[in-house]
């Protein structure tokens, strides 16, 4: 287990603010936050931190900001947007991020919603969508903060308010006010990601957060004041507890990559001993690492492979909780430190101790691949309502490749009748917030969360994920498809980047694939075909006609995919095909290729 930090009052009773006093006084001189300033990178220590806050706070307290109201935050991952959090908290006021990506009738809706009279946004991409909620008489909305002052036109910028709370702050009244506020009121409300309808807001207090941060700690293994990459959306509950609360808790160092496009160059550069990637990311890491070895000599690539197999062998024992035996253990050693760690080192993972996943079941073939380099993805399960992780696998209690773990201290697991995952214990939500402030019930008489997943309980306890239940396909003869199995499954081939598949009350089951683009100009050298490759290109369409081919023959026949279309397009949070944390939005697909998924169905 993480070792855990001393604890500056009883657990059930601590909020974010004594933890960010106590990093102050113990860890003062340690770094906690770095972004990245031209070439360089500009940090703060845990002591300059709480002063930069206590500032902060003396700027949105003259601003108005006052106890208990939500103040809402569009901004990337950006000093002001971290920083802009911990000072709201500790005026107690509920800091709120929303998706960069959030359209204007979303943000309408949650400014509505949650009674914010203030943003803060980052510049003149957001404005629009804010300027309209401001004009709106419908809404609370009454003043923006902007954080590039270059682009804030006729509204209050980051650096004057800033400069406001340098006069103002006084540290006797800074100490009084932070020391108001109790574990159980709200640190946060998080808005659900919105595949279908409107978000929801799922109030999250103190000491959901800390229960959910101890009970963490005693499964995962960690070094001290472990450095974090910083590179989800703060609306999403992963980002917000790796990014923000678990610093606090464990006086980590987080670094804000601000670019998503710079996260693999970002891990060359620092060599983390943690990494967390939705799905999607490892993905993308994976395919960029194949394609880099489809390069090697022929020779290189046989050793890789062996290297590959012994990994896998040595990761298997673990698995199993068998002690490797003494020949692969040594065979697993001189494998790693001659072949695998000087591969990991070109990509910045030789050093991590921690890799984990959630957010969508982990492609099986994907978590094979890692697994050939040593690395095992802890693959996680949770939601929004459960302050994110519910369940993990745990190098010290134990995991199961392809599952998502067992329960933590704390929270209790079963499966209904009808397959479907339910959750009780001290961090799930009690119920959704309403924009009167009163709660919509969540929970059944019992207790119990009703999650929305599918899974079953293996007899070791372990949780293994089928699907959204809401997601399920049923055909027209009423057998159920799950099709994240089919797209994973459809995957599992290096050129197919992405898979949706459909057949709701249809015959027969169709898939729409993305050509990987990453992938494929490798693909293509190492056959010798000249040129750049696209869907069309004959020798593209024969390869995916035996991916689809071999891929059915490991389904059944009710999921074997019997025609599909193959698209050049990524698909991406930008063009509205995925959420935020990469996950599909599925209407929003079938709507935009109806015609395409219409035509899988003709003749």
């Amino acid at each position: 287990m993480t070792t855990i930090l001393r604890l500056p009052a009883d657990p059930a009773e601590l909020t974010l603010p004594a933890l960010l006093l106590r990093n102050a006084e113990d860890h003062g001189d340690l770094p906690a936050l770095s972004w990245r300033t031209g070439e360089s990178w500009t940090t703060l220590t845990w002591r300059e931190v709480r002063r930069k806050t206590a500032v902060l706070a003396a700027g949105y307290a003259a601003l108005g900001v006052r106890r208990g109201e939500q103040v809402l935050m569009m901004m990337g991952n950006r000093p002001e947007h971290w920083l802009s959090d911990l000072a709201l908290t500790h005026l107690g006021a509920i800091p709120v991020s929303v998706y960069g990506t959030a359209a204007a009738e979303q943000v309408a809706h949650i400014a509505r919603h949650s009674g914010a009279r203030f943003a803060i946004v980052e510049g003149a991409a957001e404005l629009p969508r804010w300027e309209t909620v401001l004009t709106d008489t419908s809404s609370p909305l009454e003043k923006l903060v902007v954080a590039e002052a270059a682009e804030a036109g006729p509204h209050r910028t980051y650096g004057s308010l800033h400069a406001t709370g340098s006069r103002l702050h006084r540290p006797d009244a800074f100490e009084k006010t932070w020391r108001e506020t109790r574990a159980d009121d709200f640190l946060t409300v998080v808005y659900t990601s919105g595949t279908t309808g409107d978000p929801k807001g799922v109030p999250i207090t103190h000491r959901m957060v800390v229960a959910n941060a101890l009970s963490l700690d005693r499964v995962v293994a960690l070094p001290s004041h472990v450095e974090h990459l910083c590179y989800l959306p703060f609306a999403h509950i992963a980002e917000r507890m790796l990014g923000i609360y678990l610093p606090v808790f464990r006086a980590s160092h987080v670094y804000l990559c601000a670019d998503t496009s710079q996260v693999a160059a970002t891990a060359r550069e620092l060599h983390p001993s943690q990494f967390f990637g939705v799905p999607r990311v490892w993905e993308k890491l994976a395919a960029s690492v194949q394609a880099a070895l489809a390069g090697l000599p022929a020779e290189q690539r046989a050793a890789v492979d062996a290297a590959g197999e012994t990994a896998r062998a040595h990761v298997g024992c673990r698995e199993r909780g068998e002690e490797p035996p003494p020949a692969l253990e040594a065979a697993y050693r001189e494998a790693k430190a001659r072949v695998l760690d000087p591969l990991l080192s070109l990509a910045g993972f030789d050093r991590l101790v921690w890799t984990a996943s959630a957010s969508a079941p982990m492609p099986l073939e994907v978590t094979r691949f890692w697994a050939g380099f040593g690395i095992v993805i802890m693959d996680a399960w949770g939601l929004t309502e459960t302050v994110g992780v519910c369940t993990a696998n745990s190098p010290t209690r134990g995991f199961r490749l392809g599952s998502v773990g067992r329960p933590l201290e704390g929270l209790e697991v079963k499966v209904a009748e009808d397959g479907e995952i339910l959750v009780r214990g001290e961090t799930v939500l009690a119920g959704y917030l309403r924009a009167d402030g009163t709660l919509d019930p969540a929970v059944d008489a019992d207790g119990w969360f009703a999650t929305g997943d599918i899974g079953r309980l293996d007899e070791d306890g372990f949780l293994w994920l089928t699907d959204r239940k809401k997601e399920m396909i049923v055909t027209s003869t009423g057998k159920n498809v799950s099709p994240a199995l089919v797209e994973n499954t459809l995957k599992e081939h290096p050129l197919i980047g992405q898979a949706l598949v459909h057949g709701d009350g249809r015959s027969y089951v169709v898939a729409l694939l993305v050509l990987d683009g990453d992938t494929a100009p490798a693909w293509a050298a190492a056959r010798g075909i000249e040129g750049p490759v696209s869907a069309d290109h004959p020798a593209v369409r024969e390869e995916i006609a035996r991916a689809v081919e071999a891929a059915n023959t490991r389904l059944n026949r009710t999921e074997q995919v019997k025609r599909y279309r193959l698209l050049d397009e990524e698909w991406g949070p930008e063009s509205g095909e995925l959420t935020p944390s990469l996950k599909l939005r599925r209407r929003v697909i079938r709507e935009k290729y109806g015609a395409e998924i219409d035509a899988l169905y003709e003749g």
